[in-house]
């Protein structure tokens, strides 16, 4: 456990509106940040500039304030970072992978990698492995790519054939070889917004983020992250993901499972408090469902030391 003063980080997606698993694990961020006398930064994700919606972020600091969160003020006086101003940072530590060649330039769709690819995959939530295509490609070869206006993506390389173990503060011991069972991932493309592992890691580092808490369908990022972290000699933050909030079917919370946006809600005439409530049954810090507003919810965690080893270990489904 990492002795230095905690920091962790809220980090929407204004994607769209932000619903019942969003409010889950953040009101858990929260409470873990706030239950170690740490501090909490918000980041707003905004670099999916295809997905994006216009108004989404406004929407998220309603949001969170309307189920009682807050947060603290970064040391450059911000309220909240924004992703998408800080494009000359992640070309300045971009342009460094290029240098010492620790990407390469990969000119394959999706489905070129879904045909090609026949390694097993250990995870449901990523996809088809990355076969390697272009590995032998490097970084001088994107100059004739440029020439002939192609699209392409610049892959980090995994050493290959290196296992990779680190320590999840709630799913314990994570280890695997990532370059067979995820294979060498986007960090950029010549065209459009940097990739999110490698502007994740430019962000949270630059923030002095030391602790992240987020969701159990972005673990297998984390060795991604870590690639990163270490290919700057950076210390990685201590990660916890929790499981996710699911529909009936045993999928992810999305648009088929009904309206569960916190904005729905909110015009339905639901309180804050019966939406953390539901959220702190399924956190384990009530036996069962009722009213309770967010901040005596922190006290009963902070009566409850170990409320975190109360936590399902499997994912949960709500009942609205």
């Amino acid at each position: 456990m990492s002795t230095s003063p905690y920091i962790g980080r809220l980090a929407p997606s204004p994607t769209g509106a932000q619903h019942l698993g969003n409010a889950r694990t953040y009101i858990a961020a929260w409470l873990i940040a706030r239950s170690r006398s740490g501090q909490l930064l918000l980041r707003i994700e905004d670099l999916d500039t295809p997905r994006t919606k216009t108004g989404a972020d406004e929407q998220i600091l309603v949001d969170l304030e309307w189920l009682g969160l807050d947060w603290d003020w970064s040391e450059n006086l911000q309220r909240f970072t924004l992703q998408s101003q800080r494009a000359s940072r992640y070309h300045e530590l971009l342009e460094d992978l290029k240098r010492r060649e620790l990407v390469y330039p990969c000119i394959c769709s999706r489905t070129d990698i879904e045909n090609a690819s026949s390694a097993p995959h250990e995870s449901h939530l990523d996809g088809a492995v990355y076969p390697g295509t272009c590995a032998g490609n490097d970084v001088s070869d994107a100059k004739q790519l440029d020439s002939l206006d192609k699209k392409y993506a610049w892959r980090f390389r995994f050493s290959k054939d290196e296992n990779m173990t680190w320590v999840d503060e709630f799913c314990g011991i994570q280890s695997c070889i990532p370059s067979q069972v995820l294979g060498d991932f986007i960090v950029a493309r010549n065209y459009g917004p940097i990739a999110y592992q490698l502007a994740v890691v430019a962000d949270d580092h630059d923030s002095g983020i030391n602790h992240v808490v987020r969701g159990n369908d972005l673990i297998y990022s984390t060795y991604r992250q870590i690639a990163i972290y270490n290919a700057f000699q950076w210390q990685p933050p201590i990660w916890l993901h929790i499981p996710l909030v699911v529909g009936p079917d045993g999928k992810r919370l999305a648009k088929r499972h009904g309206d569960t946006r916190i904005s729905a809600l909110r015009s339905l005439g639901w309180k804050p408090e019966s939406i953390v409530g539901m959220i702190a049954k399924s956190l384990g810090l009530l036996d069962s469902e009722r009213p309770i507003p967010l901040a005596e919810l922190l006290d009963l965690a902070l009566t409850n030391p170990d409320w975190l080893r109360k936590v399902p270990t499997t994912n949960v489904q709500f009942n609205i």
